[in-house]
């Protein structure tokens, strides 16, 4: 089969593998959509794993082959596939930090060497473990392919979304309308909050108004936390979502969420990055400072209803389909988006 194969920092090598082989209790899947995800780039652009790996994690496909111990499951049968499932036994799990969980961590879907997802392949092998627990959702026969790759990345989002309690009647900031930032737009929406947004790109800032927010602006501008001041009533928003890796953009946060508000950090910021606050700041005005990183398993179920009863637009979020050959391409263009660049999905 083929597969794009990281072969070391800004290295892919579309290469001849073999066909993942199956245990008895592995289950096989054809891929048919793979969407590109901000934390596929930097695996591939910067030296955090030893190759050779092959990336690939918001993966929708057909059952190809099942092994002999599997039940409930047929060739045939269209799939999501979730990457990564705990344990739900160790400390982490029990306090519902499952992404903190070690087997959550490493046990991933693969398509040949170390584990890491393996969607950027013909075939993808999805471990016993995680066939056993809930990692394959079954595809409504009205969704697609495309559609059901959006059910992972609509969980890590969710998962922000409730962690930072965001009720109805709030107003929630987010800053950054790339596809992480618009989905917000559309939960926080879902969920009966008002959605502020910010970006530097005048494409993106129409286009958050076109999914839901009630107001959208340039990020660069100097009166922007003036600007929330009137649209709150000079309160300030309720929860500020970081959906970019910006110091200027947390700032703008602290400056622009209310006394008792909270700000969440979700998108991940370069390991050099420190940020000087003076904490008197969060002490006074009770600001509560969250990270919010991967997806949570309590809102798997969740996640596949709004994405599969359409509660939220996701095709609305596409804008780019690459073969798999020119993954390499793909990549270049999420770095330096167009102004109508939005979410990319790679098919093999």
């Amino acid at each position: 089969m083929k597969a794009q194969v990281f072969r070391g920092v800004n290295q892919l090598s579309y290469e001849d593998i073999p066909v993942p082989t199956l245990e008895p209790d592995e289950v096989l899947v054809q891929v048919r959509v793979v969407g590109l995800c901000q934390s596929d780039i930097k695996k591939i652009r910067y030296p955090l794993y030893e190759p050779p790996r092959i990336f690939g994690h918001e993966t929708a496909g057909t059952i190809a082959a099942i092994g002999n111990n599997v039940k409930g499951w047929q060739v045939g049968q269209r799939v999501a596939v979730m990457h990564h499932i705990p344990c739900m036994r160790c400390a982490y799990c029990l306090n519902d930090n499952f992404s903190m969980c070690d087997v959550y961590k490493n046990i991933s879907t693969t398509a040949g060497f170390n584990a890491s997802g393996g969607g950027f392949a013909d075939y993808v092998k999805v471990p016993g473990h995680i066939v056993e627990n809930g990692g394959l959702i079954p595809i409504p026969d009205n969704i697609s392919f495309e559609e059901a790759s959006f059910v992972e990345p609509t969980n890590c989002c969710l998962k922000a979304v409730r962690k930072a309690q965001i009720a109805p009647g709030q107003t929630v900031l987010v800053t950054g309308a790339g596809p992480i930032g618009l989905m917000f737009i559309m939960l926080v929406k879902y969920f009966g909050a008002k959605a502020i947004a910010t970006d530097l790109l005048p494409s993106r800032i129409d286009k958050a108004l076109s999914v839901g927010a009630e107001a959208a602006f340039d990020a660069r501008d100097p009166d922007l936390p003036a600007k929330i001041s009137v649209l709150t009533g000079g309160l300030g928003v309720d929860v500020t979502l970081l959906a970019v890796p910006s110091e200027k953009a947390f700032f703008q946060a602290l400056d622009s969420t209310r006394k008792g508000g909270k700000i969440l950090f979700f998108a991940e910021f370069p390991d050099e990055v420190e940020i000087p606050i003076n904490p008197n700041i969060l002490y006074r005005r009770e600001i509560d400072l969250i990270g919010s990183y991967s997806s949570s398993y309590r809102l798997q179920s969740l996640s596949a209803d709004i994405v599969f009863n359409q509660r939220i637009d996701v095709k609305a979020l596409i804008s780019d389909r690459y073969p798999l050959k020119d993954l390499s391409a793909a990549v270049e263009v999420a770095i330096a988006p167009t102004p109508d660049t939005y979410k990319i999905l790679i098919y093999p």
